[in-house]
């Protein structure tokens, strides 16, 4: 007879699954800007971004409103590796002239009871911080910042709502002069999710189940529209109660729930809460038991007083009724001391309105729960998630079947979430100290950061001197009596054009400047149809001959240009040659280059001094198998300004942005010292990865620099490729992991074995950790490829330190090229410049963000030139090929 009468009150399965996917897609007009207005799931901001990671430490006070009885708390945060805090607690009673009289006597009073709590227990002298626990909904724009919506649960206190109520209790206490420092305002449901978060780092989900109910969880920032910024995750208070205030819930809603809402002090609102929350299912209990007495269902059709008188069955009762171990004992008890004299078949009855009543608020709760639990899994992209729901609240916790009921639906309904439910143990006042507790220790995680990161950040003004001293440098490279003595080369490459379209025939390239070896074919054709065709082949070099030998290097070498001319099928052609040669070199023509220094981890012995031109003549010697005219030895550098010249006749400057950095450009012979002659131009390779060797930019040197420079094959030289070059930047941002990690910032202190290792921190996993399109979850998974174990405030801090570094070396790179076309506009004695920079090197390329950052500084520092940049199709093979070409031309212009 119950179960035909409560019939609409029994939610199948199909049911909850739909009442899931309704509650998903409120959630998603919350998190929507232009949505959220008019959602009824309000999926408030709490601005709390961290959960607790252990370290937190200190006292902290705490203040509870919301329920029957205001709370004040002290807390004791330990940082003694047990992850232990201790609480003492004072309650006062929350009189009902306060709770519905105005702000101003509201405030006073937790002000009040607050002082007598710090005199209690001797802490007036003391300047504790606070965490404010505000058990109504607000709408924060900070931590220490919120804005009542409206009141829930009885509270009806004038002048309030509308207003900033950490501003209004700050008054109250200044006026009572306490000294107390409110650092934060919590919601209680955002209390539980800390506080068991604070015992269990899987806790990423809060629930209350009480006088009123409500859910958080941690969102990724990137999908709240509401707040600013995209990384990392920030605690959404979802304001559950409201779902359904706009009809969404209307058919499952009973006759029972629209009276009991017409008689409430809200009607039309909180009706998901009214549906759920202990504050109204005695009274939904009630208006059944009466109904059907009415009917005659139920004690003999005897309506008693108690029947009539609303709030007079309680959940208190309700939940006494559902004890099934006692029988009916209880039943019968309660029922007679409210006057009803039940038989055993009303309390029978009766009991049964009572489970199922408790059992749809379980179901429901579920589903929603569920929902949440969904997305959680789908932000991560897990197939199977674990994690953990904080929860509070007493209709969870007296209720005798509530718990057992509630986890088996969420199971059910989410079998790809492996969940754990865990009480909370004073969550509202403990989690209100512990978010003020991790507030505290990111405030101060945040200026330990900025210290640290504080050297790479150049201003415009030291960005300049760089520029200038850049400018002296070349000058000293250019000049007879400075040249032996700078550090900035500037040597000739006896480059004295740029093509000019009428270059033709077929060449030989050799590109050795890394850990491969091409050697390519080159078929370039002039006139109206010019074109350049290209094949090659790859060749690795082993690091036991990059460190070994200069003549087991060569022997290398031209054992692979004999494999790449029998796979070609031209062993016996006398091709002309150009060799890319991507290591400084002192050039006396365009056929001789003696190497200067290796770079680049190359080591081999009996090279630095050498001509290398020699040397690989005298190798094709030793094998005797075929001849080749070597015409010209090349820097890659080089070789990409003159892909791009034969492209952009204008492009008179060439950029390396790679492994390695470096740069060359067209120079007038009249200012270049140490070759002969005063008419037209030559490349000049200005070999500035060595500025700053003789100490001139030690000023921005950072101690990470040092480091990765004493730790490195050539220490004292290379010094400004060594901050911005990709072999140097993935090394400067371990450098600086494992000194944040010291410091207790990063991977819970804990430097990890790989961490430890030279050379782990690859200048690519910078350009991956610092693209837009990557979320953190991707950060994280590259980070745990390098064996660290990170949290989701860890990714956030390696992605900032990644993003300084190669910010730095971006800045850097363009002032040193900015000092160069100041210098092209100022022998062309023009107020305005126009040129084309030919750019190569997988740092330009492939980072996400350093182009851009480099063409902006340019155009900073150097604003009356405006620099085309040109990305470089193969400088080092299709260059050394047209450097080549254009020799064979000039040199028979020349005869």
């Amino acid at each position: 007879q119950v179960d035909r009468y409560l019939y609409h009150m029994r939610l199948s399965d199909d049911v909850l699954l739909d009442v899931m996917a309704r509650f998903q897609a409120e959630m998603m007009k919350g998190l929507g800007r232009d949505t959220n207005p008019t959602a009824t799931v309000k999926m408030l901001p709490s601005f709390v971004r961290s959960l607790p990671d252990g370290s937190e430490k200190g006292d902290f006070l705490a203040v509870d409103l919301g329920g029957s009885q205001f709370r004040a708390h002290q807390v004791k945060v330990f940082d003694d590796g047990k992850q232990s805090s201790q609480l003492e607690s004072k309650f006062y009673p929350t009189p009902k002239e306060v709770i519905q009289g105005n702000g101003a006597e509201l405030f006073d009073y937790v002000a009040d009871c607050l002082l007598d709590f710090m005199e209690t227990k001797n802490l007036k002298h003391k300047k504790l911080p606070l965490g404010f626990t505000f058990s109504f909904p607000c709408k924060q724009t900070k931590l220490e910042e919120g804005v009542l919506l409206a009141w829930t649960k009885h509270f009806k206190v004038r002048g309030v709502q509308d207003t900033d109520v950490v501003s209004s209790l700050r008054k109250a206490l200044q006026k009572h002069k306490a000294n107390v420092d409110v650092l934060a305002l919590v919601n209680d449901t955002v209390g539980t999710m800390m506080t068991c978060g604070y015992d269990d780092q899987h806790c990423e989900v809060g629930l209350i189940i009480g006088t009123g109910t409500n859910a958080c969880y941690m969102e990724e920032m990137r999908h709240i529209d509401l707040v600013e910024g995209d990384e990392g995750r920030m605690c959404i208070n979802t304001e559950w109660g409201a779902f359904g205030d706009d009809g969404a819930l209307d058919d499952l809603r009973t006759e029972f729930d629209r009276e009991l809402d017409l008689g409430s002090l809200n009607p039309g609102k909180q009706l998901f809460e009214k549906m759920i929350s202990s504050l109204y299912l005695g009274e939904l209990v009630r208006l059944i038991l009466l109904k059907m007495t009415k009917e005659g269902l139920l004690f003999n059709g005897k309506v008693s007083t108690a029947l009539l008188t609303k709030g007079k069955i309680e959940m208190k009762h309700v939940s006494a009724m559902e004890k099934y171990k006692e029988g009916l004992s209880n039943t019968k008890e309660i029922l007679t001391e409210l006057n009803l004299f039940p038989s055993e078949e009303d309390c029978v009855a009766v009991q049964h309105v009572c489970t199922i009543v408790s059992f749809r608020s379980a179901n429901l709760c579920a589903a929603a729960l569920a929902a949440i639990l969904t997305r959680l899994r789908e932000n991560k992209k897990l197939l199977r998630m674990r994690t953990t729901v904080g929860i509070d609240g007493g209709l969870y916790k007296t209720h005798p079947q509530y718990a057992k009921r509630l986890h088996k639906v969420v199971r059910r309904l989410v079998p790809t979430c492996d969940v754990r439910f865990l009480l909370s143990v004073s969550g509202s006042g403990r989690g209100a100290a512990l978010v003020t507790a991790v507030a505290h220790r990111l405030a101060a995680q945040r200026q330990c950061i900025d210290a640290t990161l504080a050297p790479f950040l150049l201003p415009l003004g030291i960005l300049r001197e760089v520029m200038d001293k850049m400018r002296a440098e070349l000058e000293y490279g250019l000049k007879r009596e400075t040249q032996a003595n700078a550090t900035v080369k500037m040597l000739p490459t006896y480059v004295c054009g740029t093509p000019d379209g009428t270059e033709k025939g077929k060449f030989l390239a050799l590109d050795l400047g890394g850990t491969n070896f091409r050697v390519l074919l080159v078929k370039i054709k002039s006139g109206r149809r010019r074109s350049v065709q290209m094949y090659n082949k790859i060749f690795a070099i082993p690091l036991e001959i990059m460190q070994g030998t200069g003549e087991e290097l060569f022997d290398h070498i031209v054992q692979c240009i004999a494999d790449f001319l029998e796979y070609m099928g031209i062993k016996g052609a006398r091709l002309p040659l150009g060799f890319t040669f991507s290591f400084p070199c002192r050039q006396a023509s365009i056929d001789k280059g003696t190497l200067v220094g290796w770079t680049k981890g190359f080591k081999a012995t009996d090279c630095e001094g050498e001509d290398v031109v020699d040397m690989l003549r005298e190798a094709i010697k030793r094998r005797n198998e075929f001849d080749l005219d070597i015409v010209a030895v090349v820097n890659d550098t080089v070789g990409t300004m003159m892909t791009c010249g034969y492209e952009d006749p204008n492009c008179e400057i060439g950029l390396i942005a790679g492994t390695g950095s470096n740069v060359c450009y067209m120079e007038d012979m009249k200012n270049i010292e140490i070759v002969e002659g005063n008419e037209g131009k030559m490349c000049i390779n200005t070999e500035w990865g060595a500025f700053g060797d003789n100490g001139c930019i030690d000023n921005i040197r950072t101690k990470y620099d040092k480091e990765v420079d004493e730790g490195s094959l050539n220490p004292g030289k290379q010094r400004y490729e060594k901050m911005t070059s990709g072999m140097y930047l993935g090394e400067i941002v371990r450098q600086i992991l494992i000194d944040l990690t010291k410091q207790g910032l990063l991977f819970r202190g804990h430097i990890s074995e790989s961490l430890r290792k030279r050379g782990i921190f690859e200048t690519k996993f910078l350009s991956q950790i610092e693209s837009d399109r990557l979320a953190l979850l991707q950060v994280r998974r590259i980070l745990q490829q390098l064996g660290l174990d990170s949290t989701c405030d860890d990714s956030i801090i390696v992605k900032e330190v990644c993003g300084v570094v190669s910010r730095r070396a971006a800045r850097l790179c363009g002032a040193g090229l900015a000092a160069i076309v100041e210098k092209k506009r100022e022998n062309q004695g023009v107020g305005r410049l126009q040129i084309t920079v030919g750019v190569d090197g997988t740092l330009y390329k492939l980072h996400p963000h350093f182009s851009r950052v480099l063409r902006e500084t340019v155009k900073e520092l150097a604003p009356q030139c405006d620099v085309t940049f040109m990305l470089s199709e193969d400088g080092s093979g299709k260059g050394a090929a047209l450097i080549t070409a254009v020799a064979k031309r000039l040199h028979n212009v020349g005869q």
